[in-house]
C-alpha cells in the first residue's frame, strides 16, 4: 500500500516528502530530462577533447619500473593509446602515509582489462624512488605497471595527481589530454554511486535538503581509522589499506608537514 502525499503519518522530520509511486515517477521523470541533457553536453564535450591538438613527446625518455629503465613508448605495451595516472609521493613515508586521494583514483583503476580490451594500456607513474614504490605497490596488491618518473619534466613527470592520455604513432608519442582535480573522478566509481544515494558524498559542499545530516569536509571518507570511523589522525590509513594483509593501526604518520 502506497500513502498519499498529504499523508502526515508518514513524513519524516527533515526528508523530502513521502508520496505515493506516481507522483515519485512524475518527478523522476523531470528530473530525467535534465540528466539527459547533462549527458548530452558530455557527449559533446567528449568530441570536443577528441579534437584537442597534441603535444608531441620524446617517446625514448627513460621511466624505471621492475626491469629497470625502459623507454617511455613502452609503457604503451604495442597497444596505440596509453592512459597514466600520476600519483603523487612522500619520500620516505610509510605505506599509510602516502597520498589518500591518489590512493582513492589507483584503487579504482587496479584493473585495465576493459581499456586493453578497447586497445588502451594503463599505467601508474610517480615520482617516488623505485625501491620505495616497488614495496608500495607489492603492499597494495597492484597488478597493473607502476614506475618512477623521479627527476623527469612534464607531462611525462612533472606535477602528481593528474590523469593523462597519450597517443602512439609507430614510434612517435604524443600527449593529448590531462585533468586533475575533480578531473579525476571520471574514474572513480564510487563516488558516481554516491551521488545516487539520498545523502550524497556527506560532504559540507554538497547542497542537500533542509534536516540532512551536516556535510563534512571533502574527501573526508579518504581516510579511517581500524574501526572505519573517518578521521585524519595519526590512528589513520587511506581506506583501501585496511583490506591488505598486514594493516594494522597506525599511531603516527612518518612525516611531517602535510595538511588537508
Amino acid at each position: 500500500m502506497t500513502t498519499t502525499p498529504s499523508d502526515p503519518t508518514t513524513a519524516l522530520p527533515g526528508r523530502p516528502p513521502v508520496v505515493d509511486l506516481a507522483t515519485w515517477q512524475a518527478a523522476r521523470d523531470e528530473l530525467l530530462v535534465r540528466e539527459k541533457a547533462h549527458t548530452r553536453e558530455g557527449d559533446a564535450l567528449a568530441a570536443a577533447r577528441r579534437r584537442l591538438p597534441m603535444v608531441e613527446i620524446d617517446g625514448t625518455v627513460e621511466v624505471v619500473g621492475p626491469d629497470g629503465p625502459v623507454p617511455f613508448v613502452e609503457l604503451f605495451e604495442g597497444r596505440d593509446e596509453l592512459v597514466v595516472y600520476q600519483h603523487m609521493w612522500y619520500d620516505g613515508a610509510p605505506h599509510q602515509g602516502q597520498c589518500e586521494g591518489c590512493t582513492t583514483t589507483a584503487w579504482h583503476l587496479k584493473d585495465a582489462v576493459y581499456l586493453n580490451a578497447r586497445g588502451v594500456s594503463f599505467a601508474v607513474l610517480t615520482t617516488g624512488p623505485w625501491e620505495e614504490v616497488a614495496a608500495y605497490v607489492e603492499f597494495m596488491g597492484y597488478t597493473q605497471p607502476w614506475y618512477s618518473v623521479r627527476g623527469l619534466d612534464e607531462p611525462v613527470g612533472g606535477e602528481m595527481g593528474y590523469l593523462a592520455c597519450f597517443l602512439r604513432d609507430g614510434d612517435r608519442v604524443f600527449l593529448t589530454y590531462s585533468t586533475t582535480g575533480r578531473g579525476n573522478e571520471r574514474v572513480n566509481g564510487s563516488m558516481g554511486l554516491l551521488d545516487m544515494t539520498p545523502y550524497g558524498r556527506g560532504e559540507s559542499w554538497e547542497d542537500n535538503p533542509d534536516g540532512w545530516p551536516e556535510g563534512r569536509h571533502g574527501s573526508w571518507s579518504w581516510r579511517t581509522d581500524a574501526d572505519g570511523n573517518a578521521t585524519w589522525d595519526g590512528t589513520s590509513r587511506p581506506v583501501p589499506q585496511w583490506s591488505r594483509p598486514g594493516a594494522t593501526l597506525v599511531r603516527t604518520l612518518g612525516r611531517r608537514g602535510h595538511h588537508h
